[in-house]
């Protein structure tokens, strides 16, 4: 059904969608046509006004194509869109005038254009007008009611039809803005509280040494002995604040394993992607669960951002010789140049700890970073 969707909304769910899909998609609605080509073929077209009629048939193909492609991004006409979707709509009026009741079909592709690049007020007026052109052409030309009322109900259905699906397409996309806003913002919210937090450790201290140092400056060229006591002070102040940022920094960076496993269920789910987590042997020694909570998170952030995955699994492995961790999805291998600084500082951190680190396509499909690591590690802290 997925698929399916990729195909009727020219593209997946990516802003962008690229030009080979809309192609793609407008193929299957080609079947529309096979009523003008019975015509040409049957013989009911003959002598002269079957090779126009042939001719006609690839000139509306031809600007049908031009209409469908000429957006560069979705619901963004592109300066020929409207153009050429007028072009497509005259052929689809006159055309059936000219050539017969046969050709009734080709309104059914301007309703499906109009539903998916009109606004929903004018998408409704647009399907309205393809009904009343079908009316009046098949009155026109003598066609059977039954098939003029046929293909007035393929016109409605499919013109409400494609006004979901643009719709749906819309919500995806607002869908996927608003989740990288909030991403944003709670980075924002994240480097506010370490600004803060590093304030209030650093502030004092700071304030303090300043004093300290002036105090010992002034003492010093009075010639005092408590100048030294003072600039030791300062040597004491200074050792404390460095010890508190350490460990301040220590603690924004090391989030335990289930934290980021409860962070990781939470981001994928968010992000529409089916997650399955299994532990086996845990719980890890500390510098392991440090290790593999900071690999969770790269890996989970590398899927949230570039997979396009439907679903991720996550296994944690201790064994009596070494801890694994496997982060696999089936979304869209991501590329050298999406692998970021993330996934380079990760190796060096496993490449410390003297384990190895391997990221890349899997065969049949989708992503793998598989984390190994020796348990002597964790023993040794």
């Amino acid at each position: 059904m997925s698929r399916l969707s990729e195909i009727f909304t020219f593209g997946g769910t990516d802003e962008r969608p690229l030009r080979w899909r809309r192609l793609l998609g407008m193929s299957f609605g080609l079947v529309y046509l096979f009523y003008p080509v019975l015509d040409v073929v049957s013989g009911n077209i003959t002598g002269a006004k079957a090779y126009w009629g042939i001719a006609s048939l690839v000139a509306f193909v031809i600007a049908y194509s031009a209409t469908v492609v000429s957006p560069e991004n979705f619901g963004r006409p592109g300066r020929w869109t409207f153009p050429l979707l007028g072009l497509t709509a005259l052929m689809a009026v006159v055309f059936p005038l000219i050539f017969g009741g046969g050709w009734l079909s080709l309104p059914i592709y301007v309703t499906v254009v109009i539903s998916m690049a009109m606004p929903v007020r004018g998408a409704v007026i647009g399907i309205a007008a393809m009904g009343v052109v079908v009316l009046a052409d098949g009155l026109a030309t003598g066609a059977d009611l039954g098939g003029i009322s046929l293909l007035l109900l393929q016109v409605v259905t499919l013109g409400v039809l494609f006004m979901s699906v643009r719709n749906t397409r819309v919500l995806v996309i607002e869908l996927h803005r608003a989740q990288g806003e909030v991403a944003r913002l709670a980075a924002g919210e994240e480097r506010l509280r370490i600004a803060r937090d590093l304030h209030d450790l650093l502030g004092h201290s700071l304030s303090l040494i300043v004093l300290k140092s002036e105090l010992a400056a002034r003492l010093a060229e009075q010639g005092s002995p408590r100048a030294a006591g003072e600039i030791r002070d300062v040597e004491s102040v200074a050792r404390l604040a460095l010890q508190e940022v350490r460990e301040a920094v220590t603690g924004y960076r090391q989030r335990g394993l289930s934290e980021e496993l409860d962070s990781a269920r939470a981001a994928l789910t968010a992000a529409g992607v089916t997650v399955t987590v299994r532990t086996t042997g845990t719980p890890l020694p500390d510098a392991l669960d440090g290790l593999f909570g900071w690999a969770v998170r790269e890996g989970v952030t590398n899927v949230v951002r570039h997979a396009r995955a439907g679903r991720c699994d996550i296994a944690v492995t201790f064994e009596s010789d070494a801890a694994t961790l496997e982060i696999t999805d089936d979304g869209r291998a991501a590329g050298p140049c999406e692998a970021g600084s993330g996934l380079t500082g990760l190796a060096e951190r496993v490449q410390a700890a003297g384990g190895t680190l391997a990221a890349g396509p899997r065969p049949d499909g989708g992503f793998q970073l598989r984390v190994l690591v020796p348990a002597a590690v964790g023993s040794r802290t």
